[in-house]
């Protein structure tokens, strides 16, 4: 996808499933199910859709997915199946992850983290992208490394502390521009520490939610996830966001819809709904 000066790619790492109930908080299945329907465990299917900005000079990575480190017990339970991979991806995209000057994490939760660390032939856990930086809240890095007993299960440490070992984890504190025309912003909600991604190029804006928004089921206000820290919070967020990106025409990232990667909200009968594309000129 062409995005004025910049190209997007929608990356894959396969797809995973998690509790509805989970995903969808308080709002009944009667109602969540028409658009995400569960299987016997009640779990639904979620994409893993990483994404990729190719700028002049310079190849920014949004989150890694889920990696290959996990046990049989792990991927039974979260039925992760990762085909294609993100790495696959990467390559149809033609670059290898060498390539990757810059990784951006939305937050530290296994889902959006889980590849920026292999295991190398000495068994030891090492940077998956080798000369990228790594750009991280503060506050999420924080949390991550002092978690407690509601978020323990979300953060594995062998994705993320080997990076600071070697001296590749960049900690910012708010918004902050990482490339002309790419600035994480802080959306707090999901957990103190989440940010998303503003990307702007030749008068456009593409906004990637990462777990603000997971899904474009999502678009509801009341559809909160039940994995949310701080759904007042995040409510009120969502509110002001949403609005601004339908107002001034923002193309929106999904991160989580195994369906709709990205598209532009509208306003129909007083309600938002997302009118999906699949390029841009």
């Amino acid at each position: 996808m062409r995005f004025g000066n910049l190209e997007l790619f929608s990356l894959s790492d396969g797809i995973m499933r998690l509790d509805g109930g989970a995903m969808f908080g308080v709002v009944p299945r009667v109602f969540w199910e028409k658009t995400n329907p569960a299987d016997e465990l009640n779990r639904i299917v979620i994409g893993v859709n990483p994404l990729l900005i190719k700028a002049e000079g310079c190849n920014i990575l949004v989150d890694t997915g889920n990696g290959d480190k996990f046990s049989e017990k792990l991927l039974k339970i979260y039925g992760i199946e990762r085909e294609p991979t993100l790495l696959k991806s990467l390559s149809d995209a033609g670059l290898r992850p060498e390539d990757i000057d810059i990784v951006i994490n939305t937050h530290l939760h296994f889902d959006h983290c889980g590849g920026n660390t292999v295991v190398n032939g000495n068994g030891r856990h090492e940077p998956a992208f080798p000369r990228a930086g790594y750009i991280v809240q503060k506050r999420e890095w924080e949390d991550a490394t002092n978690p407690n007993e509601l978020t323990r299960a979300s953060y594995i440490p062998e994705d993320f502390i080997p990076l600071m070992e070697a001296g590749r984890v960049e900690l910012v504190d708010g918004n902050r521009e990482v490339y002309p025309g790419v600035t994480v912003v802080q959306t707090p909600g999901h957990n103190r520490g989440h940010q998303s991604v503003k990307i702007e190029s030749d008068g456009k804006t593409a906004f990637f939610l990462g777990d603000m928004v997971p899904t474009a089921a999502h678009i509801p206000l009341p559809y909160v996830m039940g994995y949310d820290l701080y759904p007042l919070e995040l409510l009120e967020l969502k509110r002001r966001i949403l609005r601004e990106a339908m107002e001034c025409n923002w193309l929106m990232i999904f991160e989580h819809d195994p369906k709709i990667r990205m598209g532009y909200l509208r306003e129909v009968n007083g309600k938002l709904t997302v009118e999906e594309v699949s390029g841009i000129e």
